[in-house]
């Protein structure tokens, strides 16, 4: 099965931005932002753009796909 992975909370230091802060930015709640980072909740593809854009990266170089695919 894929799971979506994210960078989030690494970009986030790297950038000096707490969860508070990213989520003013992305217009979400902090709540979304733990939830994303903890990966128990998969973010729109509106959201990941603007999360993205937020860190001025590319999106699949903030989220992934990892693990095997189902046949």
């Amino acid at each position: 099965m894929l799971e979506l992975k994210n960078r989030l909370k690494e970009l986030r230091a790297r950038d000096g931005y707490n969860q508070t802060d990213l989520a003013n930015l992305a217009k979400v709640s902090r709540q979304t932002i733990s939830l994303i980072e903890r990966g128990e909740y998969q973010p729109s593809i509106v959201i990941a753009l603007k999360i993205a854009k937020i860190f001025n990266e590319p999106v699949d170089n903030v989220f992934r796909l990892e693990g095997e695919e189902e046949e």
